[in-house]
């Protein structure tokens, strides 16, 4: 399966990373991070549909994906159209680097999340240090006690949490957590074929008073007035906005959909 070879691949790169910079230098930097705090959580919890633009280089599902523009040209389309940005910071299967993360906090004051495979005490320190506001913690990979530890050094840390689901099992588990932000991932992440009724039949089991987020599978018109009847609160778009010439107009085009009556 290849989750649990990504995951496998995380255990190998976390050595690498701390002899570089040990752990307990990393929750120092981390501690003395003064970068302005965004806050994702209000950011998607607004009235009206949210967009969370992703930026990543590729993806085991994918393969590389050709880049239509440079990083730094993205942002400014991000910066003028989306509601937080999602930076991909796996090597190995998604070719991502938290350099990456960096250059997007200089240039955008939008709400970054920092999309990884998130196992080890060390990312979360990390994350902070390099100005992400937001994690990503995926149910499929952590046991119930490792969910609630690093949820709650995420919030200790100022920052906040999207929980991933794919299944009632793990929807279950995020609501027994009270995650606050609840993300369902249309992407089966054991065979890579994606359903958007996987969020329609999730969606029955979360109130209003969570934040609830569409992940993988939207990039037709015909996607977003589907779950426009679903009600999520935000969607997390990465290959439409990576393959299309002008992210821009197209966020700004699915708003205006989202919004119409």
């Amino acid at each position: 399966m290849i989750l649990d070879e990504i995951v496998a691949d995380k255990k190998v790169r976390l050595p690498e990373h701390k002899e570089k910079i040990s752990e307990n230098e990393m929750k120092k930097l981390a501690a003395a991070y003064k970068g302005k705090t965004h806050s994702f959580y209000e950011a998607l919890k607004k009235p009206g549909l949210s967009i969370i633009g992703e930026f990543k280089k590729a993806s085991p599902s994918l393969g590389e994906i050709p880049q239509k523009m440079d990083l730094l040209d993205r942002i400014v389309e991000y910066n003028a159209s989306v509601d937080a940005i999602s930076c991909l910071t796996e090597e190995d299967h998604f070719h991502g680097n938290v350099e990456y993360l960096k250059q997007i906090r200089e240039k955008s004051d939008l709400p970054i999340l920092r999309k990884d495979f998130m196992i080890d005490e060390y990312q979360f320190y990390e994350a902070k240090a390099i100005g992400a506001d937001a994690i990503l913690l995926i149910a499929a990979i952590l046991d119930d006690e490792q969910l609630k530890e690093f949820y709650a050094l995420t919030r200790s840390l100022k920052m906040d949490a999207l929980v991933e689901v794919h299944d009632e099992e793990e929807m279950e588990r995020a609501l027994k957590l009270d995650a606050r932000i609840i993300g369902v991932n249309n992407r089966n992440l054991k065979d890579f074929t994606i359903s958007l009724d996987t969020t329609k039949r999730l969606r029955r089991m979360v109130g209003k008073d969570k934040v609830f987020v569409a992940e993988s599978g939207i990039v037709s018109d015909e996607d977003v007035l589907f779950l426009k009847e679903q009600e999520v609160d935000a969607f997390l778009i990465g290959r439409a906005f990576m393959e299309a010439d002008n992210p821009r107009e197209l966020a700004k085009h699915w708003k205006t959909l989202q919004d119409a009556k």
